[in-house]
């Protein structure tokens, strides 16, 4: 598959399609080219930080580079000669996890926000003068509003006055430097900063069908760079959503919890919209360059693209009954004819007009000649995924053959080979099993369905789609449509046998249950508690809806033992039975939770002010909004260990995604196909942010280690991993991918991320650890 061509040809193509096209942006084409990209290698290593570097960003020309880290300093480097020209101490008590140029000041004022739920703004002029050690200043404006770590920042292109931050406390807050200088810390007695532009400390929801009630962690928010006024957030639930912060009411004070605004638009790709999981939160969404679409990456799964708009024609938007249709049989589904190639139609007859015979003739046979061409390399790659799958073997470069069709030739090939290559990328999920591959199936066989509403194989593969998901009820519908279609097929006999199976043995241990009658525990009773409830009751049930009666489990303030088996992954190295660097153990936690002075101030001013917050009855009359659902997902990376990976579009068009993972490396993915073109180790650990320069192909990455490493093509050959420098062989990339889907699929209950370390750290429970 390294041999195939990515769709954007070769540069030699690209230069010679200035002779046809002047107002084509050579530019921006070359800036992030494919054959480019496959000579990345590793140029040089900024040093300056003596901790992990969890921010960098350029400034808008490009000159020069900011970077924020646990050392609490923010550094900038020259972009020319790769030389740190100041470290500032900026005061931080507790990790920086963002910093920014504040645009349209020469670059002068930088902005940081941090684990101490502060914002700094800093002004560069004065270290005007002053030696190289000499990087003590004042910062020109200190806010102190948030409650929680400060995650992300925001900043609009031209506006040098005001700077946004996002906060696990649940607001988003709009910091105007012409209004005030500094505020008080949050929860003192005179705090009444009126910055609230979003509340959403009511604004999580557990599925789509549920209302929003909980307090949604913000990790990450960004503003459109070509429409400054639509503004992105993502954070503690599986819900990114779209504002227009023209339509947002006034800016408030978060004495009291306000009911979250409408929003433009939720994203989500469907098959995690009703999961229900408290552990799936997002950790990074931004705008594509265009603002035509959005970049989603999720703790536990896998980075996701969505348009911006539902109305572009490549995304759909669903509600929760649309996400429940998909796996549910209907035998009156009419296949939607999707229309036959134009050369088709041109071939069963044209009449061309007699005066222009001869020039419509020589387009037809050249166009018709195109098309045959590209007809045939479809073809070719739907055989090369037909054989991985008859062998079994090969499954990835099966599916991304099938990519290559359906994602970038799916408008021009016919229906018959568009319907085959969906069921043989179906079948291709099911063998290669990385996490959620069943619901990618799923989709596949519906999208088959729609073709050819009679498909044996399609309702076969639907049927073993489901039995993987653990749906046998409805795998058993789709499997007795399958065999009565094809009535002597074995495999069909087979799927349906062991369905039955299991279908048989999840009602037996269902009246197992039944019959044995255990007793809910009381939380008290010297119960285990799992690490999710330590991990996730601090951050949505305590900060629930205050206006109904709370539950057993966070109705006080107690102390709990936690007898606790554990394993985190540092960093991972595939290919081995017993996975390295895990630390296995136990703990004994004694957790004190401390009381929260904004939950009781919650308490006294009343609920959240939503007409839907508690109560059992709204909730059966909620009526869900719709979602935008994913058209492209990039995999082979993984997003378990940290809260602060980021998912970037690479160049000025954005037709290349990347991010970092947990395996140290960082992975550079085909933003139209999602074929995986690079894999580049970047950290002895974890690789958490990916900025590409604003003109020239560079890249900038951090993550544990204490240095930046700036990314150039400079390798000798172009090659799908580290070319010339340290980094997996080709055929170990897949076992890195393999070895990342196991930690994926993990609980991840079972897993001691450094959220929970660094929650210690940071004193949010008292009494700390006693080991």
């Amino acid at each position: 598959m390294e041999s195939l061509c990515f769709h954007d040809g070769n540069i030699t193509d690209l230069i010679d399609k200035r002779t046809l096209d002047v107002r084509h942006d050579i530019g921006r084409s070359l800036q992030m080219h494919s054959s480019l990209i496959q000579r990345l290698s590793m140029e040089r290593q900024l040093e300056g930080h003596s901790g992990c570097v969890n921010a960098v960003a350029w400034n808008s020309k490009g000159s020069l580079l900011i970077s924020g880290s646990d050392d609490t300093r923010v550094n900038i480097y020259s972009y020319s000669s790769r030389k740190l020209l100041h470290s500032i101490e900026t005061g931080h008590s507790a990790n920086i996890f963002c910093t920014k140029f504040v645009p349209e000041t020469s670059d002068e004022l930088v902005v940081s926000g941090a684990g101490d739920a502060e914002v700094r703004l800093f002004n560069l002029s004065r270290l005007r003068g002053r030696g190289p050690d000499e990087y003590d200043i004042s910062p020109s404006a200190v806010f102190q509003c948030h409650s929680r770590r400060v995650k992300k920042l925001a900043v609009e292109v031209g506006n040098p006055n005001v700077v946004w931050s996002a906060s696990e406390d649940g607001t988003l807050r709009q910091h105007d430097f012409r209004e005030a200088s500094s505020c008080p810390p949050a929860r003192s007695s005179h705090q009444e900063c009126r910055n609230v532009l979003l509340d959403l400390r009511c604004g999580a929801k557990k599925s789509l069908a549920d209302p929003p009630k909980q307090l949604l962690a913000l990790k990450s928010c960004d503003i459109s760079s070509t429409r400054p006024h639509l503004l992105l957030v993502g954070g503690s639930d599986a819900f990114a959503r779209l504002y227009d912060r023209r339509m947002l009411p006034p800016l408030s004070s978060c004495r009291k919890k306000l009911s979250p605004p409408p929003c433009v638009n939720y994203f989500c790709p469907m098959h995690l919209s009703d999961q229900g999981h408290s552990s799936l939160h997002l950790t990074h969404v931004t705008f594509s360059p265009n603002g035509e679409e959005v970049l989603l990456s999720y703790s536990g799964e896998h980075v996701y693209l969505m348009d911006l708009n539902h109305a572009g024609g490549t995304s759909m938007q669903y509600t929760s009954a649309d996400a429940s249709k998909i796996m549910t049989f209907s035998p009156t589904l009419n296949g939607v004819e999707l229309q036959s190639s134009i050369l088709g139609a041109l071939q069963n007859g044209v009449c061309f007009s007699s005066k222009f015979d001869a020039f419509y003739s020589l387009l037809f046979y050249n166009w018709s000649l195109m098309q045959f061409l590209q007809h045939e390399k479809c073809r070719k790659l739907v055989q090369i995924a037909e054989k991985s799958l008859m062998d079994n073997t090969n499954y990835f470069h099966g599916i991304e053959a099938c990519n290559e069709v359906l994602d970038a030739h799916g408008h021009e090939i016919e229906p018959v080979l568009m319907h085959e290559c969906l069921c043989i990328r179906a079948a291709l999920f099911l063998k290669r099993k990385w996490k959620n591959d069943a619901y990618m199936a799923l989709r596949d066989c519906h999208k088959a369905r729609r073709i050819n509403s009679s498909s044996f194989r399609a309702f076969h593969i639907q049927s073993e789609a489901l039995l993987q998901l653990g749906k046998y009820k409805e795998a058993l519908e789709f499997a007795i449509s399958a065999q009565s279609m094809a009535p002597l097929d074995s495999e069909v006999a087979a799927t349906l046998e062991n369905i039955q199976k299991h279908l048989a043995a999840a009602e037996a241990e269902k009246n197992n249950k039944a019959n044995d009658g255990a007793p809910k525990s009381d939380p008290r009773s010297g119960k285990v508690l799992s690490l999710s409830d330590i991990l996730y009751r601090s951050e949505a049930n305590s900060d629930a809806s205050q206006d109904g009666p709370r539950s057993e489990r966070e109705d006080s303030d107690y102390d709990e033992e936690l007898e606790l088996d554990f394993e985190t992954s540092i960093s991972g190295d595939e290919g081995r039975d017993v996975e390295p660097n895990v630390l296995h153990g136990s703990l004994n936690l004694r957790i004190h939770r401390r009381g929260d002075t904004a939950m009781e101030t919650g308490r006294a001013n009343g609920s959240c002010g939503s007409p839907m917050s508690s109560s059992q009855n709204d909730r059966t009359t909620y009526q869900s909004e719709g979602v935008i659902d994913m058209k492209q997902r990039y995999v082979g990376h993984c997003n378990v260990g940290t809260d602060i990976k980021q998912a970037s579009f690479l160049g000025q068009r954005g037709e290349y995604v990347a991010s970092g993972s947990d395996d140290g490396r960082w992975f550079i993915w085909e933003k139209r196909t999602g074929r995986l073109i690079k894999v580049l180790v970047g950290d002895d650990a974890v690789v958490n942010c990916v900025q590409c320069h604003p003109f020239d192909c560079v890249v900038a990455t951090s993550g544990i280690d204490n240095t930046i490493k700036i990314w150039t093509p400079t390798a000798s050959e172009p090659s799908i991993v580290a070319a010339g420098a340290a980094g997996p062989e080709n055929n170990n990339v897949l076992e890195a991918m393999e070895s990342n889907q196991r930690r994926l699929c993990h609980n991840r209950e079972m897993i001691l991320p450094f959220e929970l370390l660094e929650r210690f750290r940071m004193h949010e429970f008292s009494e700390g650890i006693n080991q």
